[in-house]
């Protein structure tokens, strides 16, 4: 059975969901400003790593790291110039 889970986090006045679907095969797909910049394809509970680019002027590079399960996933967002941060649950 799959399940679709929501994540999101504000960084440098960019807005930044993940969606991350489960079941069988794992589908993450990540929105920067509603405009979807990187999607990646894994199996099991293995984790899963997203490489975006923010559009800040020059671009900074992000990646958004999934852990898949067991259970509920989680997400982690990173910069080069912050703290790693988890990224919020959210409930569409």
């Amino acid at each position: 059975m799959r399940h679709r889970h929501h994540f999101h986090a504000d960084h440098a006045g960019h807005s930044v969901t993940a969606t991350v679907e489960t079941g069988h095969t794992v589908l993450v797909e990540v929105l920067v400003d509603g405009k979807e910049t990187g999607s990646v394809t894994g199996h099991g509970d293995g984790a899963i790593v997203v490489h975006v680019e923010l559009p800040t002027d020059p671009p900074e590079q992000a990646t958004v790291r999934v852990k898949p399960g067991p259970g509920d996933p989680s997400c982690l967002f990173e910069t080069p110039d912050a703290e790693p941060r988890i990224m919020s649950p959210r409930a569409y």
